[in-house]
């Protein structure tokens, strides 16, 4: 692995470990050797997306320091995930709404009781995951999906 990317392949820069260490050791006291067999996964690329650092970062933080640790690391560094933060915006019942905070009880209910049905219901999990790393294959770029479970 050689160049990290960010948000596009003209802004990409070298990847460099010690960087890369201090920045996980601020949350958890990392091992050097853990570090460099979890970037071994990675390594055989060329190029190397950021959200992949991300990933590898909170699995290594949740192992040697915490959870909440790890969900402060993420949060600190998820722009490189959809374009950074953002608000779910959200139909439900025909009001386009972000929140339910403001819903009285009777509509709270409804959305409750409402039938949730997935937008990639058509489509497996895994064939999907699968198709988005074809893609980054052929660009010789390492991907890690993220999914909010």
């Amino acid at each position: 692995m050689k160049n990290i990317l960010y948000h596009n392949p003209s802004d990409a820069e070298k990847f460099d470990f010690e960087r890369f260490s201090k920045s996980l050791n601020k949350y958890a006291k990392v091992p050097e050797a853990e570090i460099k067999t979890a970037l071994e996964t990675v390594d055989k690329y060329e190029n190397m997306h950021a959200s992949v650092l991300v990933e590898l970062g909170v699995s290594l933080i949740s192992k040697f320091g915490n959870e909440s640790k790890a969900e402060k690391y993420f949060n600190e560094h998820n722009e490189y995930f959809a374009g950074g933060k953002f608000e779910r915006l959200r139909r439900i019942t025909g009001y386009l709404v972000g929140t339910l905070d403001r819903w009285n009880d009777g509509k709270k209910a409804e959305e409750k009781a409402r039938v949730k049905h997935s937008v990639n219901s058509c489509v497996d999990d895994l064939v999907r995951q699968a198709r988005l790393q074809d893609q980054a294959l052929a660009q010789n770029i390492a991907y890690v999906g993220h999914t909010n479970a």
